[in-house]
């Protein structure tokens, strides 16, 4: 083993997993996935870069007749100056990482020992992940010797999307320990020197919800790219099986290629990019539109979110009549990624990643070493990368003018199209290649390396405002959109307390129309989103459906049965499909010839329906599932956060509100609100009738209840 006494020595601890140099078993488990990958490459490229002496890899050893001899060997050399080391943690065999709590201390002894062993003391220790952390803190502590720390994936943002899809608080903790994923990740946050992630938007949106988010200490690094895998255009793709496959769907399959490559999620917002095309005939002229979304035998076997998103690609496409001009192949191998990507590249094409949130957008970086220009979503990762790479265009996902006006750009404008291929092809290999990675890397720990020893932990204190003591929740169209200029005092009040107060939208709206108001008129992304009349929730920061709400409200719900019943009344009109959704029969009335409310809900019940149905406005007649409702969806939310009712201030004005405004809520009606629909509420308790408008009238019970002021938020 090479041991340059003037380089540095680096040691990296990822505990979990199989992890070996050669054949990684990628995709095995849970455990086994991107992380054994990154840490692996990067011992590697470490290894290789003149300036670094030694790097040792650490990891658990694992003698277990069920996985390969490989994991129990304790060296195995990666190169001259770099190796795997396993050391032993508790017992032999391979089990999941969520047991390995009690056994990690016992590691930490054990490589304490193994470090005194060597030559020489390492310059640094890098944990990655929770249990390296832990690992990490440990012998940072003993030896005094600087730690950085990657977590990958944090627990509080695990916990906020594992409740979200219907787990209980109890099962996460007998399945995941979380809440000692937690503790160790707040120690280790409060002992590393330096945390390196993979943009800004981790920093700001995950790191921050920990009561020892010290952003000063953070640093990004972008994850390297395999540029042996992927890179520009060899000439022999148009001769493989993935472009006889797409080609199959295209009448001139020579035109250019706009490519968009993601999982069939509603988040991905592929529907959006398909109905740009549909709607622009010049873009239909000029290029193909190439949508690949994951791999499918029979659309009817996928989950249902899957479901949906592919259900809609297709009926968009018979929409516009997009036969011929837009393929959609159902299968692709891994390794075909990247020649897709070249063959946008040979047809002059352009990649879009059209997604409502991004927070790094690896299949960005892949297309910009592969040679296509990008057109991305103007939030999160997809920023840094064309801010670094200069190759592409940002966009407003929910605004198809601007989706096709950048397409346009891209494909029109001829010589800019091989600038931004030579920007992104250079860009990469400057910022998002693993030399680029590893360059900046050591720059990170310069400092650290420079230290005789480590700081001292900093004592950083417990932030309380952490906690959400309370929640305002508004409607959008009635309360918030009405009378612009009231909007800035508003925002302005609401950010000053955002970390006490958490806010919420409830809204009529599906969630992409819902979206599209917010950033037009610049509200702020709501903790909480509410949508489509209290049938779907979604979570921020990456708006994560509540699926457990989904199959909640799904009880004794027939949307069949619900329009045959009420297709022959007079005054009701279905209204267009985008209006529709999964849990809602939405329709225009016409209260001089369509029958009452009363009347509608009994024919329901006659067929066995029960029901909500809502009249908003004079107008508007929705169906929803009977266990959906603003206000049910608002108590459910409350209940999950533990956030009594009692400092719930609800905002509302139309029919669709009242019974978030009912019961222990407090409650606000503006002045504009539509006072025959609410007229039963002067009755009701802790209800605030505003005399100001919009925006405004919500100020107003703000200072009516002492909203703000009252806030006593406990730390846990």
């Amino acid at each position: 083993m090479t041991n340059d006494d003037n380089k540095p020595y680096i040691v990296l601890i990822s505990v979990h997993g199989l992890i070996r140099g050669q054949n990684l078993e990628l995709g095995r488990d849970a455990d086994t996935g991107g992380q054994t990958k990154y840490v692996v490459e990067l011992a590697r490229a470490l290894g290789e870069h003149p300036s670094v002496g030694q790097v040792d890899l650490i990891t658990r050893r694992v003698a277990d007749p069920t996985v390969s001899e490989d994991y129990a060997q304790p060296i195995e050399p990666l190169s001259a100056n770099t190796r795997i080391v396993r050391i032993d943690c508790g017992e032999d065999t391979y089990i999941p990482k969520e047991h390995l709590w009690d056994c990690l201390d016992n590691f930490a002894d054990n490589l304490i020992e193994f470090l005194k062993q060597q030559p020489r003391r390492p310059a640094i220790i890098h944990g990655h992940y929770a249990d390296a952390g832990h690992v990490g803190t440990r012998v940072s502590h003993h030896l005094g010797i600087p730690l950085v720390f990657t977590g990958h994936s944090l627990g509080r943002s695990k916990r906020r999307q594992l409740l979200a899809a219907g787990h209980s608080k109890e099962a996460l903790e007998a399945r995941y320990t979380i809440t000692r994923r937690i503790e160790a990740e707040e120690t280790t946050l409060g002992v590393a020197e330096r945390v390196i992630t993979s943009t800004h938007q981790e920093i700001n949106e995950q790191y921050a919800l920990y009561d020892h988010y010290q952003p000063e200490r953070m640093r990004v690094v972008p994850p390297g790219t395999d540029l042996q895998q992927f890179h520009a255009p060899a000439g022999d793709e148009y001769s493989t099986s993935i472009a006889a496959e797409v080609a199959r769907f295209l009448q001139d399959p020579g035109k250019p290629i706009i490519l968009a490559l993601s999982r069939p999620d509603p988040r991905k917002n592929i529907v959006q990019l398909v109905s740009a095309y549909g709607e622009s005939k010049e873009l239909q002229e000029l290029a193909n539109l190439v949508i690949v979304a994951g791999n499918r035998d029979d659309i009817r076997d996928m989950d249902t979110g899957a479901q949906e998103v592919l259900q809609d690609i297709l009926m968009h496409v018979d929409q516009y009549d997009l036969y011929g001009k837009a393929a959609y192949p159902k299968h692709h191998q891994s390794d075909e990624v990247p020649t897709l990507y070249r063959l946008a590249a040979l047809s002059k094409g352009v990649f879009i990643n059209p997604a409502l949130t991004e927070p790094f957008g690896l299949t960005l970086i892949e297309a910009a070493a592969s040679g296509v220009p990008i057109v991305a979503t103007e939030d999160g990762g997809p920023t840094d990368i064309i801010g670094n790479c200069q190759n592409g265009y940002l966009i407003n996902p929910l605004d198809r003018e601007d989706i096709v006006a950048k397409l346009l750009r891209v494909l029109t404008e001829t010589a800019q199209w091989q600038t931004l291929v030579n920007n992104g092809l250079q860009g990469v290999k400057q910022h998002y290649s693993w030399q680029a990675h590893v360059e900046k890397y050591l720059q990170v720990i310069q400092p650290l390396l420079e230290q005789a020893q480590a700081s001292p932990p900093v004592q950083a204190k417990r932030r309380k405002q952490l906690h959400h003591d309370r929640a305002l929740f508004s409607d959008l169209d009635q309360n918030l959109l009405g009378k612009p200029e009231s909007l800035a005092p508003f925002i302005t009040a609401l950010q000053a307390n955002r970390k006490c107060v958490l806010f919420g939208i409830a809204t009529g709206r599906r969630m992409d129309s819902a979206m599209q108001a917010l950033k037009k008129h610049s509200i702020p992304m709501p903790d909480v989103l509410i949508t489509s009349l209290g049938t779907e929730i979604y979570y921020a920061p990456n708006l994560v459906p509540d699926t457990a709400w989904e199959r909640h409200i799904d009880h004794l719900w027939n949307p069949r049965i619900i329009r045959r019943t009420l297709q022959d009344l007079p005054g009701l009109k279905l209204q267009p499909n985008r209006e529709q959704s999964r849990f809602k029969v939405s329709y225009y009335i016409d209260p001089q010839i369509a029958p009452d409310l009363q009347h509608i809900n009994k024919l329901l019940h006659q067929e066995g329906q029960a029901v909500n149905a809502m009249l908003s406005f004079g107008q508007y007649l929705d169906i929803i599932p009977v266990r959906a409702s603003k206000g049910l969806a608002l108590r459910w939310f409350a209940d999950k956060r533990e956030i009594p009712l009692e400092r719930i201030l609800a905002a509302g004005g139309s029919g669709a509100d009242e019974d978030m405004m009912r019961g222990n809520t407090l409650a606000v009606v503006v002045a504009n609100r539509h006072n025959e629909e609410l007229s039963d509420l002067t009755q009701g308790e802790n209800i605030f009738f505003a005399e100001r408008p919009y925006a405004e009238g919500i100020l107003e019970a703000i200072e009516h209840y002492h909203f703000f002021q009252t806030c006593e938020v406990v730390t846990s």
